[in-house]
This record gives C-alpha cells, structure tokens and sequence, in this order.
C-alpha cells in the first residue's frame, strides 16, 4: 500500500519516513498542504494520507476539506498529525473529514495499529464499491447478452432526446445530425429454439451482439428490449450516414454466419429505422420504430425500413 505523509518539519517527516518504510510501506513524501492537495487529485492517489495539521499555506485541516468537498472517488483514508490537545480542536479536525488523529509526540505503537486500522477500513471500502458496482451493472445490464437491459437502454434513448432537444439542431436540414434508431428483432428465431434448442438460440443471441457491437461507433448504445428484439441508439448522425449505417447493420447479419457450440448458424433481422422529429417523445419514437419494424417483418424480413 502506498502512503501520503504531509509533514513540514524535517525531524517528524524523518522518522515517519524511516518507521513506515520499515513497515514496508511504499511513500509520497511532500512538506506542505499545497504540495498534497496536488497529490490528492491524482488518478492514482495514495489512498492512505498521514498528514500535520499546522503546515505552511494549507494546512492539513484545509486539505481535508478540500478533499471532502472534491469528487475525488474512492475518498483517501486520513490520518491528522496534531500537536493540539485540546477536545475542541480534535473534534475540530473529525468534523472536516479526518477519518483519524494521533497526538504529537506520537507512539510507534499506536502509529502502527492506527495505520493497519486504515488499511482495513480500506479494504472495507474497496470491497463494498465492488459490490456497488457489480449491483448497478447488473441493474442496467441483461445478463445473457451483457448490453443494456429494457429499462436502461430506453433511459439513455431519453437522455439522447433531451440532449439534442438542448442542443437544438435544424431538424429540417437534410445534412443536420439527428438522433436516430434502430429496432429490430431476429426472424424466425422461434424456429432456432424449436430446432436446435434453448441453449443453441442463447448463443445465437450472443453471437449476434458481438457481431453488431463491431459495427457500431463507439458513441451508439446498444440494448435488448427482450426475447430477440434489440434498440440501436445512434445519436448526431446524418440521414446519409443513418442509412449507411443500419443497411450495413443488415446487410453483416445476413451475410455472415453465427458460430455455436454445434454449428455456424445464419440469421436474418427485420430492422425498422426512424429518425427524432422536434421535440420528440421517447415511446412515440420508439413507437415509430417499432412500426417500422414490423413493416420490415410483413415485408419478409431480412430488409430494413426506415420511418
């Protein structure tokens, strides 16, 4: 673990330096506040600080509040250096943020079991934003296919709206870039379950996502609404450039070949295309994307059919 120590005066910062890399821990050494705000708001910050707090500029009670106030994630675990002994000046110091205190002339003792106490209220944090991070992705994200479920798809389809509805491009312009969208399902896909089985169209499924996650641009958002139908978000496009875009969606599809654990197996999609009018409504829109769709599907399948 590495260790920010904020120490102005040489002779503490010394021996802090020489208990700690005993301890075998890996060090930043700065000497004043300034010097480890700057630290602090580094992409790969210490996550542990010891830090004075009477310093030179900034001090340390400063720094932590900066770094309270700061969007800095996860937060650093600080320990406060404090000569002060009075209960209103430590409270003083908890209040801003410091996570610990230990009184000048400190105690190696009591460094070293407050040091491992960080490390484990460390290990603690690390541990519970795992599992936030792992529940909100498994909140937006559909578990088979690993893009964006129903819910969360159609909440970036509306933020889309929003942003272009901000940005308030002349939608009557043929060369304007518009927010436009792609619905689509697999045809005959029952026929594959019925078939070959459940696990066979699973991995049907899959393959198709990887195949279309490849032509996409890196900006598009891609999810499954449920079953074998899927939404292509495809924000500030042209109309040229839309429909370039979802016939070479199609045109992939249809000419390539899904590998599974049995044998390659070839698919086709109904695709239905619309492009946001003024001020557009999220389902109105998907709506008319969805009508499209079914266009496509009337028509055969294997086609594209835009709004």
């Amino acid at each position: 673990m590495r260790i920010l120590i904020a120490e102005d005066d040489l002779t503490a910062r010394t021996i802090l330096i020489g208990l700690l890399k005993k301890w075998n821990y890996e060090l930043i050494v700065v000497k004043d506040g300034q010097a480890a705000w700057d630290a602090l708001q580094q992409p790969d910050a210490p996550r542990l600080v010891i830090m004075d707090w009477m310093m030179p500029g900034m001090d340390g009670k400063d720094v932590i509040l900066h770094v309270r106030a700061s969007d800095i994630e996860p937060p650093p675990y600080i320990i406060l250096l404090t000569g002060k002994d009075q209960r209103s000046d430590i409270l003083s110091g908890l209040e801003a943020g410091a996570n610990d205190y230990i009184k000048k002339p400190f105690d190696q003792v009591e460094l070293f079991a407050r040091i491992r106490a960080g490390k484990r209220s460390i290990e603690l944090q690390d541990s519970l934003y795992e599992t936030q991070k792992t529940l909100a992705h498994l909140a937006t994200h559909d578990p088979l296919t690993g893009i964006l479920n129903r819910r969360a798809i159609i909440e970036q389809l509306s933020k889309e709206l929003s942003r272009e509805r901000r940005g308030g491009s002349n939608q009557s312009s043929p060369s304007s870039l518009r927010c436009a969208i792609g619905f689509f399902d697999i045809d005959l896909f029952k026929n594959i379950n019925d078939q070959k089985g459940h696990q066979i169209g699973d991995e049907v499924l899959k393959g198709l996502v990887n195949l279309i996650a490849t032509q996409l641009r890196v900006y598009d958002s891609f999810g499954r609404l449920g079953g074998d139908e899927f939404l292509v978000i495809a924000p500030e496009i042209s109309i040229e450039n839309c429909t370039h875009l979802f016939n070479r969606l199609s045109t992939t599809i249809s000419e390539g070949k899904i590998m599974t654990s049995v044998e390659p197996v070839g698919v086709t999609i109904s695709l239905g295309v619309a492009l946001a009018g003024p001020d557009e409504e999220a389902d109105k829109f998907l709506d008319r994307a969805d009508v499209a769709m079914y266009q496509a599907k009337r028509a055969g399948g294997n086609c594209v059919v835009y709004a």
